[in-house]
């Protein structure tokens, strides 16, 4: 992992991010260190870790935080990990400054 979790890859976007489900409600919560030393997004998302609820809940979540459309996000790897990258397609300098400034990097 880069030293960022938000890293260009040509026009898309890839967002390291660490779920928790059932959380109460959508929402970025910022970066967080973990105890290895990565640096990811912390997000939360009400919806429950059954038949993709929760990773469609989060790519949903980045989408719209970066002004994309929901179809723009894709979880890409960790669908049954709290740890997961998602892609955002097609993100301009504009969604990617935008995503920054909701995780507060």
């Amino acid at each position: 992992m880069a030293d960022t979790p938000i890293r260009r890859n040509g026009s898309d976007l890839l967002v390291e991010v660490r779920l928790t489900p059932r959380g109460g409600r959508d929402r970025i919560d910022g970066m967080k260190t973990l105890s290895d030393g990565r640096t990811v997004v912390a997000a939360r998302v009400k919806a429950v870790p059954e038949d993709g609820k929760a990773n469609a809940a989060v790519a949903a979540l980045l989408a719209a935080a970066a002004g994309l459309p929901k179809s723009a996000a894709a979880v890409v790897s960790g669908p049954t990990a709290r740890l997961k990258t998602i892609r955002l397609t097609g993100a301009s300098a504009e969604a990617e400054a935008r995503l920054r400034a909701a995780c507060g990097s």
